[in-house]
């Protein structure tokens, strides 16, 4: 069985930014596991720009970010396998994966770095009522169909959801001729970044409309239409709002779901809100020497977080190869989400093993305005952030100094909350 210091399961912006980073912390033995034709992952679909403003202070698109990381790939020499599918990871770190040229194989790794990315929800997942006819797609495949095979999926096109991808697929959409009649959202708020509310439906003039649903699904062979109605604050249909949409095509944007399989089957301890993997201050899982990044772990907007959080898992991993196996942890401090804070990233922090800042990454559950982001070590308010406004769909972070935690030996949690200001 060969053995490797650091094997890599996806070769997508995560684990890309992880094999780079833990290259350059000295580990020679990597390996990068990738089940699709090509590195780069979903990026190579993403031919719209606004990706790379953190990370290379200009703006690039989504397939030359990914460029930039598989050319430093290859020029460290970093070693990949394509086409290969992994099958299976032990507790003991045994990697069972599978391709046409070796068949089925197995590796021993010094640490796993999980990179799989997520995978978007399915109509199976809605229970629309109606048929099943040709014309509904999820809004990721629909862009891949649109932008790498050439393919357009109709003419006349309504959108459920207003995550990033529907609304990116609205405007793409529309510069290739289609019709996109209505954008519709089941909660109050949208769950995309404003800027692509503006960009991408604004700025073309198609309506988004909130607190509503697809409520019935027309046609046998070929979608021909749908029905929309406003939801109450239960998300219950409303009787007498329904609206009549002809279309031949339904996009989904409905939510991503981490792609968790491998880690569940391992016995990693999984996060019920994020769907992702608990991770500590070094994006280390609950198994020692298996570590976590980008959006296995939860769902970015930004993919300049996602290599940002990779770097960290790939230089924390290579640590790990070289200080060995043996280390204690130290003081431990849970994080603890309340008050519309609906998870942290990481959810603990061992103040002696972290940098000397540490990013907290959150999402909140409902849009506050005029708010503060309140910060707690037990019962003490240490940070008070005033925010005009923090949303469902923007990824929110706060910063951690190592020297102000280690002046509180007796810590237990770090509290984070929304307040009215």
């Amino acid at each position: 069985m060969k053995s490797y210091d650091i094997v890599i399961i996806g070769g997508g912006p995560a684990g890309l930014a992880a094999a780079v980073s833990a290259r350059k912390e000295g580990i020679d033995s990597i390996l990068v596991l990738e089940r699709d034709k090509e590195l780069g992952g979903i990026l190579n679909q993403c031919i719209h720009n606004g990706f790379g403003l953190h990370t290379f202070k200009e703006e690039l698109t989504g397939p030359e970010y990914a460029g930039r990381f598989i050319d430093q790939v290859l020029e460290l020499g970093i070693e990949y396998k394509l086409n290969t599918m992994v099958m299976d990871i032990r507790p003991d770190k045994v990697v069972t994966a599978m391709n046409r040229e070796e068949g089925m194989f197995q590796l021993k790794a010094g640490a796993v770095i999980l990179a799989m990315g997520c995978r978007e929800r399915s109509r199976g997942a809605l229970n629309i009522p109606g048929y099943r006819p040709a014309g509904i797609y999820s809004a990721g495949t629909a862009q891949r169909l649109v932008n790498m095979e050439g393919f357009m999926p109709g003419r006349e096109v309504v959108i459920l959801g207003s995550g990033d991808i529907g609304l990116i697929m609205a405007r793409r959409m529309t510069l290739e001729g289609a019709k996109v009649k209505v954008v519709a959202e089941l909660m109050p708020y949208s769950g995309g970044l404003k800027r692509n509310i503006v960009q991408c439906l604004d700025d073309y003039g198609i309506p988004l409309k909130l607190s509503h649903t697809v409520v019935e699904v027309r046609g046998k062979e070929r979608l021909e239409g749908i029905t929309l109605a406003q939801v109450d604050e239960k998300n219950r249909p409303i009787p007498g709002t329904e609206e009549e949409y002809p279309c031949d095509t339904l996009l989904l944007s409905v939510g991503l779901i981490p792609e968790n399989e491998l880690s569940g089957g391992m016995g990693v301890d999984m996060n019920p809100v994020t769907s992702g993997p608990r991770v500590n201050e070094r994006m280390e899982t609950s198994i020692q020497g298996v570590f976590a990044c980008g959006n296995v772990l939860h769902v970015h907007d930004l993919v300049d977080f996602v290599s940002e959080e990779a770097a960290a898992a790939g230089r924390n991993a290579a640590r790990y190869i070289r200080e060995g196996q043996t280390e204690t942890r130290g003081q431990v401090v849970t994080l603890n989400p309340v008050q519309g804070v609906r998870y942290t990233v990481p959810c603990t922090i061992d103040p002696e093993k972290m940098d000397d800042t540490q990013i907290v990454r959150f999402r909140v559950g409902n849009v506050y305005k005029k708010c503060t982001i309140g910060v707690y070590f037990d019962e003490e308010l240490v940070i008070s952030r005033k925010r005009p406004v923090v949303a469902p769909g923007e990824m929110e972070e706060i910063k951690l100094e190592k020297a102000k935690l280690l002046q509180y030996p007796d810590l237990k949690t770090i509290t984070i909350k929304i307040e009215e200001a």
